[in-house]
């Protein structure tokens, strides 16, 4: 069960993660595409792995499954962050959750081979029913379901195939030598996002000299600490990343994905939380009857998740 020991802590980072990005998309007003081409940029630096753990090359198949899986990875991180960007993580990033889980239950199966107790297709179900009750979302900007939700869709299949394709290298090559060039060629999603004329002008045109911000700009904690939050939040989601991919490598893909149900319930506790003490740090809208639902919601998803271990 060491897997399982991976998957938790991976996932206890994860939910850290996916506030920042929120912090960062939203609060800091960054955009989807500029902070999609930082994310997926940064993951070139996983090549800096290989003389510390040895060089691997692959062979064949092996590169098209990484260059799948790493452009996989980034398409999912960019449409998330839109999906963020149009939404409260709260809701989007559990309802994305789900279906990665749907999506890697029904593509390990065709392409992985890998087959689901009776319990854990009644996940399948509880899942289902989990995700309509978390696009129910209520807030100053929607009432109900929204695009936010079709994007986290399309994030959703992005990752499910990130993952599955990942684990198709683990089974081939060693560890570190699948997790390095699956994750570096999410670089060429960078490298594609130079395209665009947000993330030329993010890098090569120097902003004019502003006045001095309004009070609400200065107490704004995401547009002052953005360096610091970005870093850190990098930093958490390398460690999150190699411990999923790694108890990936040694599980079942669909059952440590189906473990994320932790994340997303650590998830709006700590939302929960700082929007309540600290809400000049994060701060997200709630009704008691949204509560009440997402709560619900919250346990549909973690118990859908546990099932996958029957």
């Amino acid at each position: 069960m060491f897997w399982f020991l991976l998957a938790v802590v991976g996932y206890a980072f994860l939910a850290v993660v996916f506030i920042l990005d929120k912090l960062i998309v939203s609060t800091a007003k960054q955009k989807p595409v500029v902070y999609a081409f930082y994310t997926s940029i940064f993951m070139l630096a996983a090549l800096l792995l290989f003389p510390v753990v040895g060089f691997g090359w692959l062979k064949g198949t092996g590169w098209l499954l990484a260059v799948i899986s790493g452009v996989s990875f980034g398409l999912a991180m960019w449409t998330l962050f839109i999906a963020d960007s149009k939404g409260e993580t709260s809701h989007i990033s559990p309802f994305n959750g789900a279906f990665v889980t749907l999506f890697i239950f029904f593509l390990g199966a065709v392409f992985l081979g890998e087959r689901l107790t009776s319990f854990q297709i009644g996940g399948v179900v509880i899942l289902m029913l989990a995700s309509l009750l978390l696009s129910s979302e209520k807030s100053r900007e929607h009432n109900g379901f929204h695009v936010g939700f079709v994007w986290a869709i399309v994030s959703g299949l992005f990752f499910a195939i990130s993952h599955v394709s990942a684990k198709y290298l683990y089974l081939e090559y060693p560890f570190w030598t699948g997790f390095i060039w699956s994750k570096a060629t999410t670089g060429l999603v960078g490298l594609f996002l130079l395209f665009y004329k947000d993330v030329r002008n993010a890098l090569f045109k120097k902003s004019p000299p502003k006045a001095d911000p309004p009070l609400a700009e200065k107490t704004n904690y995401a547009v002052r600490h953005g360096v610091a939050i970005i870093i850190a939040n990098k930093l958490l989601s390398v460690v999150a990343i190699i411990l999923l991919q790694y108890a990936i490598s040694i599980g079942s893909v669909t059952l440590v994905n189906a473990l994320s149900g932790l994340q997303y319930a650590l998830m709006f506790v700590l939302i929960y939380l700082l929007t309540k003490f600290l809400p000049k740090v994060f701060n997200e809208y709630f009704t008691r009857r949204e509560i009440i639902i997402e709560v619900v919601a919250i346990i549909l998803v973690v118990i859908g998740s546990a099932f996958f271990v029957f």
